[in-house]
This record gives C-alpha cells, structure tokens and sequence, in this order.
C-alpha cells in the first residue's frame, strides 16, 4: 500500500481541494447599488441578493417596518418586519440589506432579512444644544 507520508499528502490534497469547492460553490454575491438593482429590476426579482445605499430622510415608518433607500437616480422600498438589524437605523445613514427582491401590487419592494448599518462618521458635525 502507500507509505505514510504519502497518505498523510492525499489526505492534505483531498482536503485542500474539498475546502476550495466549498469556498469557489458558496462564494457570496456582490452588493449591488439601489441603482444597479432597479436599472434591471427582473433580472434580481424572487433572487437573494445584497444591496447598499443611503435611507431617504424621513421615510423610516417604523410602525410598519419599511423605508426608502436610494441611490443617484432610483430609489427603492424596504421591508425590514422579519429583518435582523444592526443599532443605528437613523435617517441618510448608509445600509447593507441582505433579503430577497419581490414585486408587489405594482411596486418593487426588497423583503430584507438583514440589515447592517454604516457607523456614523466621527467626522460629521454634531448638534449642538442652545
């Protein structure tokens, strides 16, 4: 049969190999722009994918758990009720959505599951008080 070290290498090679397969099969999508997504809208519909852009000022409606993003010439419909999310979901704050594109009555709505949001820049200017 084959001496040790040559099985102990097989083995190396038969798990290398396995893990890449497993890395190249499961690579996550990219994250695409508002912009990208609606350019093409039916390309993306009942797909999982990610998308990041800014929430519109004043259109986080939390009692029904939706908001607008938008991008540089789109905006698009975020339902966030069954979404995990990350502290600070504030107005004009950059947020990655994980979830899945659906059309519904009429309007493109992105059902997220997942919500990250940017971390405010130490850099922004502070309110102050009077």
């Amino acid at each position: 049969m084959f001496s040790r070290r040559t099985r102990i290498l097989l083995l190396g090679a038969a798990i290398t190999v396995g893990l890449l397969g497993v890395i190249l099969i499961e690579a996550p999508e990219p994250t695409r722009t508002v912009d990208e997504v609606m350019s093409e809208p039916s390309e993306f519909l009942e797909r999982e994918i990610a998308v990041r852009g800014e929430i519109v000022g004043g259109s986080i409606n939390s009692t029904v758990h939706e908001f607008h993003l938008h991008g540089s010439s789109h905006d698009l419909l975020i339902d966030y009720i069954d979404a995990s999310v990350s502290n600070g979901l504030d107005d004009n704050r950059t947020v990655y959505a994980q979830g899945v594109l659906r059309y519904i009555d009429g309007e493109y709505v992105f059902e997220a599951q997942i919500i990250k949001t940017s971390c405010p820049s130490k850099y922004e200017e502070e309110t102050q008080s009077a």
